[in-house]
């Protein structure tokens, strides 16, 4: 039940919903010291601030503890989300994704895709940060400019469609924007922040030759995947990292032209004093390297490494802390 007044939220922190998955790992426990047992099954995805009907995160800190997402939603509206909120679930779904193996190569529907498709389909674009990446990963985002669409559907169950894909070294730092139209995957030993449209829906092109763990092939979405693919889209998704280590407090825009949300990185060596209303949306605030504690007078939470934090919209004036001496990195994401 909801019974604070718009006045007195604080920073929020909610709980995370894993998915099991063929291609994941344990790296989310290793990392982060997730409760997930090191012999279990792997672990591909943790929803980490969702509002679906599937799942509703749940808040876990201050006087809305077992608050779902959906009912602080439905309580505040726009004092919650933002000024350009028109109703409906909230708007960004936030993931951490921990590839051992290969993801399957995928696309994503836009508006007019999900019309033509029907069946629930949801637009979907979302941005990955790379938080940490092994040693020879890839990632595999676009097509090449060399390809065309005959060459792709040529070669789409070949080894050799990787010719014909954008393919990346992967670093920790990059970022790379996957709006929907472009063809995707995660390659091997990548461990990403993933923000997203509030959606659920993939199809799958190819799952590289693999059989589930029922023994069959996984499921493909060829008829579909091919209304959504834009096979004119040539765009260099990577956003690379900044190169130089700062010694103060810097804000560096990953992501500022997409209609669905805003990114920036924040690299902090001292206190940052920010807003919600130089935005007027909520703030979600993700610790990528190290911890960090925010809020203002005794409205404030510890996010640990590899958490996010929610400022709703009306909160205002806040100040992130960093927690050591050592350059602190912290993703913040907007409407």
């Amino acid at each position: 039940m909801v019974n604070l007044d718009k006045d007195e939220l604080y920073p929020l922190l909610f709980g995370s919903s894993y998915k099991q998955v063929l291609w994941g790992g344990h790296r989310l426990a290793e990392k982060y010291g997730r409760p997930l047992p090191q012999d279990g099954p792997p672990v591909g995805e943790a929803w980490e601030i969702c509002d679906r009907p599937e799942f509703e995160s749940l808040v876990t800190n201050g006087p809305l503890k077992d608050v779902t997402l959906h009912e602080l939603i439905t309580a505040y509206g726009r004092d919650f989300v933002g000024h350009s909120f028109q109703g409906g679930r909230f708007p960004i779904l936030v993931k951490l994704l921990d590839a051992e193996k290969r993801v399957s190569l995928q696309v994503h529907p836009d508006e007019n895709a999900c019309r033509i498709l029907g069946g629930g389909a949801e637009p979907k674009t979302e941005m990955w940060y790379i938080l940490d990446a092994a040693k020879g990963a890839k990632i595999i985002a676009g097509l090449s400019p060399k390809s065309s669409k005959m060459q792709f559907m040529e070669n789409l169950h070949s080894p050799d469609i990787e010719n014909q894909l954008q393919v990346f070294d992967s670093f920790a730092g990059d970022a790379y924007f996957i709006r929907a139209g472009r063809v995707h995957a995660i390659g091997a030993g990548n461990l990403l922040l993933e923000i997203q449209q509030n959606s659920d829906t993939t199809y799958r092109l190819s799952d590289w030759g693999r059989v589930g763990a029922d023994g069959k092939p996984r499921e493909l979405h060829i008829e579909q995947a091919l209304k959504c693919i834009d096979f004119m889209d040539r765009t260099v998704p990577r956003i690379t990292a900044p190169s130089d280590i700062v010694r103060h407090n810097r804000k560096f825009p990953l992501l500022n032209h997409c209609p669905y949300f805003q990114v920036d990185e924040l690299l902090l060596s001292t206190d940052w004093h920010d807003s919600t209303d130089s935005t007027a949306s909520f703030h979600l605030l993700t610790a990528v390297n190290a911890p960090f504690t925010v809020g203002r007078a005794g409205r404030t939470a510890e996010v640990a490494i590899g958490s996010t934090c929610l400022l709703p919209a009306c909160f205002g004036n806040y100040t992130i802390t960093p927690a050591g001496e050592k350059q602190t990195t912290i993703i913040r994401t907007t409407l």
